[in-house]
């Protein structure tokens, strides 16, 4: 990865990381917030790949891990966003990809990272919360991610492709 790409990487998500725990905490609905961070490592792996989303998905994960007002394990975050980034690259084409695709791709990755989110919180019992709350969160958190999806990931796509486009394949 180019110094560049890195700079911005670690730019767009700490702007992700600071609008989802200031700006968005402000509009949680039932106490999930938007997941701006793992649009940017859904983003990152549509355009680069899985290598790149899943280095990206880690470093972003653990930020979000130790960023208040965490009150979960850490690490959580970390192993869901490399798991994201992984899915984000593998379903990456050669083609440029459609707005329903990269809608499918949202979903996806959103309900794959906040299930292993929190399926490991029940393994950790932290916090210990039942079956049907931690279905209600996952569903939430994909219609908040979806619904973000045509705001944040033409930008995050663009600005990849801008920094190097003889790599970009999307």
């Amino acid at each position: 990865m180019t110094s560049l790409r890195a700079l911005a990487a670690v730019g767009a998500v700490s702007l992700a990381l600071v609008l989802q725990v200031s700006v968005f905490s402000h509009v949680a609905w039932a106490g999930v917030v938007p997941n701006l961070v793992l649009l940017v490592v859904v983003g990152t792996g549509l355009v680069r790949g899985a290598q790149p989303a899943m280095l990206l998905g880690f470093a972003a994960g653990v930020l979000l891990d130790l960023a208040p007002p965490a009150d979960h394990v850490a690490g959580r975050w970390a192993l869901a966003l490399v798991a994201v980034g992984y899915v984000a690259g593998r379903v990456r084409q050669d083609v440029r990809p459609t707005a329903g695709s990269v809608v499918a791709t949202v979903a996806a990755c959103s309900f794959v990272g906040t299930s292993i989110f929190a399926l490991t919180g029940l393994v950790l019992r932290d916090p210990a919360l039942g079956t049907g709350e931690l279905l209600q969160v996952i569903a939430i958190s994909v219609v908040w991610d979806v619904l973000l999806t045509p705001f944040v990931l033409p930008l995050v796509m663009a600005a990849f492709r801008r920094l190097e486009p003889a790599r970009a394949t999307a």
